[in-house]
């Protein structure tokens, strides 16, 4: 192909041509996407209906859940239903707009972990200062920065990325149109601002791993100089799964967008963009949330409120 005019659909990759093990795919993708959806609704909801927990952790946990709930439907339902019509096709405008939102949300979503590292942090180690620093004017124009630098972040890159010309076929080795798998079809010449791009996000992220690294040291340097054993294990139960899985996105996420390409089909490459893109937005609601008597108690309250609802309207 001479130019991207050329290019109407891209192919993405199946994970088998064989229909039980296609199936197989769809209902695991599909058991995974429920999760994560009823995980993240569950705290929407909750935050939203307990006045108690409209606190800034709470508010920042909301937009997490927002945005987790963005990234994992940008990808996951698509794969889903490429393997449940036996097909693997995904128009340019698809593509473009996959593209566009999947670097959106997850840029936006390490944004605002940073943020919420950073909030920890005050809480627990400048306990006198919190209300000062995080107050509520505060919390909306971080938040809202975390969203603006995901949009900008996100509109960059796929700019770039679409005005590039691709050469070398149609066919993306990955289950959703990733940068880097792109970046294989197109033209040998043309790639290399969006591969300095890739360098300049890349480091602008890993400064804030560092950011949050930092914030965690100074967390448990904190923590291990409380008295009480039950207090020291209830913060650690939730800072260090936290601290796994932003180290697992961030590490997996650089890892797919800055190693060398090859011009073969690698299962690597299909383990890590499943490490960054699906186990996140899963993961979240399960370290934040269902660990949080504070959560559990308000989703056992709305519950209550629902079957009392509905048995006096099966009374009328």
């Amino acid at each position: 192909m001479s130019n991207q005019t050329t290019v109407t659909e891209f192919f993405l990759l199946g994970f088998s041509d064989i229909q039980e093990l296609q199936i197989l795919h769809f209902v695991v993708f599909l058991v995974i996407y429920l999760a994560a959806l009823i995980g993240n609704l569950l705290i929407i909801t909750s935050v939203a209906l307990d006045h108690h927990l409209h606190t800034p952790m709470y508010f920042f946990l909301v937009n997490l859940s927002i945005l987790d709930l963005g990234s994992i439907s940008v990808t996951i339902p698509k794969s889903m239903a490429n393997s449940l019509m036996n097909t693997k096709s995904i128009s340019y405008p698809g593509c473009v707009t996959q593209v566009f939102f999947f670097l959106f949300f997850i840029g936006a979503d390490f944004s605002l972990l940073t943020v919420m590292a950073y909030d920890r942090y005050i809480a627990i180690c400048q306990p006198l200062q919190y209300e000062r620093v995080m107050n509520r004017g505060a919390c909306v124009q971080v938040a809202a920065s975390a969203w603006i630098s995901g949009i900008l972040n996100s509109a960059l890159h796929t700019g770039n990325m679409f005005v590039i010309s691709f050469c070398r076929g149609n066919m993306v080795d990955q289950f959703f149109c990733e940068i880097p798998q792109l970046l294989k079809l197109a033209c040998s010449d043309a790639y290399f601002i969006e591969t300095r791009l890739l360098v300049f996000s890349a480091c602008l992220y890993l400064s804030y791993f560092v950011l949050i690294i930092v914030s965690y040291v100074q967390i448990f340097k904190t923590v291990l100089r409380i008295p009480s054993e039950q207090g020291r294990f209830k913060v650690f139960s939730t800072c260090l799964p936290h601290l796994i899985v932003v180290s697992l996105f961030i590490c997996t996420g650089t890892f797919a967008y800055l190693k060398p390409t090859s011009r073969s089909t690698s299962g690597l490459d299909l383990v890590i963009a499943v490490l960054y893109s699906v186990v996140p937005p899963v993961m979240n609601p399960i370290i934040y949330s269902m660990r949080n008597k504070e959560i559990k108690a308000a989703v056992r309250t709305g519950w209550r409120l629902f079957t009392e609802n509905r048995r006096s309207i099966f009374l009328l």
